[in-house]
């Protein structure tokens, strides 16, 4: 298994739904060309995100740039996303026995983003209900993110709309991590040293 960074030439291993997908790209249903679209962020900004793979196989991607790269977030409930701000847009979780991968890849953003300066990360977030399940949760195509798992890193509340917030992790320096915290757990994960990761229920 690895990690690659998503530009044009891994996008063709994401499923179609993904590659297909103009949705935060486009504003009122506008019509847009991708392969425009990806030329244009990977001029400017670079990899656009970062996707999980078992060989061939895809596992999850994560997709995030610069937030005025992604015009829906100026219209979405607790927004705009702050123009200053890398914004993660979705990821889809193809694989339920893995769902560690989505933390991996929120790890792979957030040293992206630190190697680049970047000021903050930003991400749109859902307060779900107590007794939400997996699939919910995680499991398919998110454009928000669970509250709860995004609060792990660190992010916090920007602004709310209901039950959707816009959060936002700034990356101004290093931070000490608690030896229980998720990102520790992660990491201790990818060593070998516990099976699996806190803070994603155990799929069925």
């Amino acid at each position: 298994m690895s990690i690659q960074h998503l530009t044009g030439a891994t996008e063709p291993r994401r499923p179609d739904v993904c590659r297909s997908c103009v949705w935060w790209q486009t504003r009122d249903d506008r019509a847009l060309d991708k392969r425009h679209w990806i030329q244009d962020i990977e001029d400017d900004f670079g990899a656009w995100g970062e996707v999980y793979l078992d060989g061939d196989r895809h596992i999850a991607s994560l997709q995030y740039g610069p937030a005025v790269a992604f015009p829906r977030a100026r219209t979405l409930p607790a927004g705009p996303a702050s123009d200053d701000a890398v914004l993660v847009t979705c990821a889809y979780l193809s694989d339920p026995s893995s769902p560690w991968s989505l933390q991996s890849l929120f790890l792979a953003c957030i040293g992206a983003c630190h190697e680049r300066r970047v000021t903050a990360i930003e991400a749109f977030a859902f307060v779900h209900a107590a007794e939400a399940e997996f699939a919910e949760r995680f499991l398919g195509h998110r454009t928000v993110f669970p509250r709860d798992f995004l609060a792990d890193y660190g992010f916090a509340t920007l602004r709310s709309a209901g039950r959707v917030e816009l959060m936002r992790l700034e990356l101004g320096g290093l931070q000490l991590v608690p030896e229980d915290g998720l990102v520790a757990q992660v990491v201790r994960r990818a060593a070998g040293i516990i099976t699996r990761p806190p803070g994603l229920a155990e799929p069925v």
